[in-house]
Formats: C-alpha cells, sequence, structure tokens
C-alpha cells in the first residue's frame, strides 16, 4: 500500500512529519510511505532512508493563516494539494496531512473528491473515554451547519468506520443533545431523530455532552458548530486538570512524595487524553482515504496516523462505505 504525507503541513513540519516517516516506513516494509514536499528541504531531513520512503516534489506550502478555498484554487502545486492528487490518480491509497484544517477540507472536496451520494463528508476524530473504547466523534468542525439528512449519513458513516477499523460489531450510535428524551433539543436534532431510527445502524437515542467520556455510545453524532464546541471545551478542561494538578504536587515536599508514588499512574492517565495516540482523524465520506492530523502532531503521532490509515486501507473502509451506500455489500 502507498501512504501520501503532506511534509510540509503541521506546527512543527517538516521535522516532526520526516520523523514519523521514517519510523513508520521502518516498521512497516509493505508499506510505501511518500513524503510530499520540498525535496530541497526533506533529503538533508532523510538520514539513513529506507527504500520504502520515496519524495514527491511539491514546490508550494499552505500555510494556516491561508483562506482554504483561495489557497487551493491558486496553489495547484502545494504538498497538500499534490497528496491530494495523488490520492485521487490512484498512486496513493491514502494521505495525511496535519496542515490547514480548512484547506484540507476544500482539498479532500475539490481534488480527492466526494463520494457518490455522500452531501458532506465529515471530521471525526476520536475522544477517549473511561472505558478505554473510545468515541467516534462527527462531525466535529468540518461543516458548521448541517441538515437532518447530513446528521443521519453522519451515523452511517461512523458506523462503518468503527466497525472496520475498529473491529466493534453493532457500533452504538448516539446523537449529542442537551436531554435524553426524543423529543428534547433544537429543529435540528428533533428532525433527525427520527430518521436516525430509521438508519440500518445501532441507534441508542440521545446522549449528553455529560455522558460522553463515560462511554455511553461508540459513535456520536453532531454538526460542526456543536461538536468543535464540544471538542475544544473537552481539550481545556484536560489541560486545566493536569495544570491544576502540576500546581498542587509541587506546594509541599509531602506533596511531591506524593506525586512520586501517583506519577505512573497519572502518565498513564495522561496517555489515555492524549490525541497522539489516536493519530488523526479521518475525513469520512470522500472518494479517497484522507487522514488530518493535529496541528501540533509530533513524530509520534503522524506515525500513528499512518498505522490508522494502513489499518482503514486493509479493511477496505472506502470500499465498504461506498458500497454501503449504494446498497452493496463488499466481500472481504
Amino acid at each position: 500500500m502507498r501512504i501520501a504525507i503532506d511534509a510540509m503541513g503541521g506546527d512543527h513540519a517538516p521535522k516532526s512529519t520526516v520523523e514519523g516517516a521514517l519510523a513508520a516506513a521502518r516498521e512497516w516494509n509493505d508499506t510505501q510511505i511518500i513524503l510530499v514536499g520540498d525535496e530541497e528541504v526533506l533529503k538533508p531531513l532523510l538520514v539513513d532512508a529506507p527504500a520504502n520512503l520515496v519524495i514527491q516534489h511539491a514546490t508550494e506550502v499552505i500555510d494556516a493563516e491561508d483562506e482554504p478555498v483561495k489557497a487551493v484554487r491558486r496553489k495547484k502545486d502545494a504538498s497538500m494539494v499534490v497528496a491530494g492528487r495523488l490520492v485521487r490518480e490512484g498512486k496513493a491509497d491514502a494521505m495525511i496531512s496535519s496542515g490547514n484544517t480548512g484547506a484540507l477540507m476544500t482539498t479532500g472536496l475539490l481534488v480527492v473528491g466526494r463520494m457518490e451520494g455522500i452531501e458532506r463528508p465529515a471530521l471525526a476524530p476520536m475522544i477517549p473515554t473511561v472505558d478505554g473504547r473510545g468515541v467516534l466523534a462527527l462531525d466535529l468542525g468540518a461543516n458548521m451547519d448541517a441538515k437532518p439528512e447530513h446528521l443521519a449519513q453522519y451515523a452511517l458513516l461512523g458506523s462503518i468506520y468503527r466497525e472496520k477499523v475498529h473491529g466493534i460489531n453493532k457500533p452504538r450510535v448516539g446523537l449529542l443533545n442537551v436531554g435524553t428524551e426524543a423529543k428534547k433539543g433544537n429543529e435540528l436534532t428533533k428532525a433527525a431523530y427520527p430518521l436516525l431510527e430509521a438508519m440500518p445502524i445501532e441507534f441508542v437515542g440521545n446522549v449528553e455532552a455529560r455522558d460522553v467520556l463515560s462511554g455511553a455510545c461508540d459513535v456520536l453524532v453532531c454538526d460542526g458548530f456543536a461538536g468543535n464546541i464540544l471538542l475544544k471545551s473537552l481539550e481545556g478542561t484536560a489541560g486545566t486538570i493536569f495544570s491544576l494538578l502540576k500546581k498542587e504536587f509541587t506546594k509541599s515536599l509531602k506533596n511531591k512524595l506524593a506525586a512520586a508514588i501517583l506519577m505512573p499512574a497519572l502518565r498513564s492517565l495522561k496517555g489515555t487524553l492524549d490525541y497522539k495516540e489516536h493519530g488523526g482523524a479521518p475525513l469520512l465520506g470522500l472518494s479517497g482515504l484522507v487522514v488530518k492530523g493535529h496541528g501540533s502532531s509530533d513524530g509520534p503521532a503522524i506515525k500513528n496516523a499512518v498505522r490508522q490509515a494502513r489499518t482503514a486501507i486493509q479493511n477496505q473502509l472506502t470500499e465498504s462505505i461506498s458500497a454501503e451506500i449504494s446498497g452493496e455489500r463488499v466481500t472481504e
């Protein structure tokens, strides 16, 4: 299989992307890693690179401040756009980028292409839960507004992803809402509820934000506006809690001794909540596999995104979604 990585996208690129690409290429020699970016910049960083890591030269970069649609249309040779083109032309089975989220969404729509039958692709990151299963939440920022029909498609996309990539049989699908009763919520959620009930999924009803981390569902469906607020709230809360713990544990010698005893458990907890362990968020609903890495991804996060992409490719994720939408089935 072939996986293209936007080597110039992300806060720590290209150092982090090269580090992750090297680690991935060394671990999985059956996978060709295609680093897309400026060859002159990348070559000096590729010390003892294995044969399954190659460079695809790209002269331009889409910056975080660039307006997404204009950047994708004007910067035809940007690393992100070139990586998307490789997927569209069948020269790569997947692409990964930690760059501008809006530009990646635009690249997915304009370059890779939307899957037939899907109106709006969705950004679907994993949110860690206390039971260790995690919840795939979508949409968490690709589309700020949504129609009830879009939420129904998100439910199907998320259900297939969890089944194919995570091996969960009949994943439980919940609708993010302000109460668990079927008639609760705004006009969007009220209209979406009966559509989700009629879908060929394991719909468990409305789920309140306070129950997300307890593992109330395996797939959480919402519009991009509410979803992004949920995600940022959880990230901010986790960061604040660890800051407060650090401050408390350094107040006195007694607290420092207690911290030394608790440190292994705290590190384990932090690892559970760390986005780097999950790799990236797939953009579901495109005709090719596109994975969005966190903007501050380091080398291990990039490597985990490659692992995630490999699993999706091996389990025929894109083909399975397409077949489900068209009413057919993929033979394993």
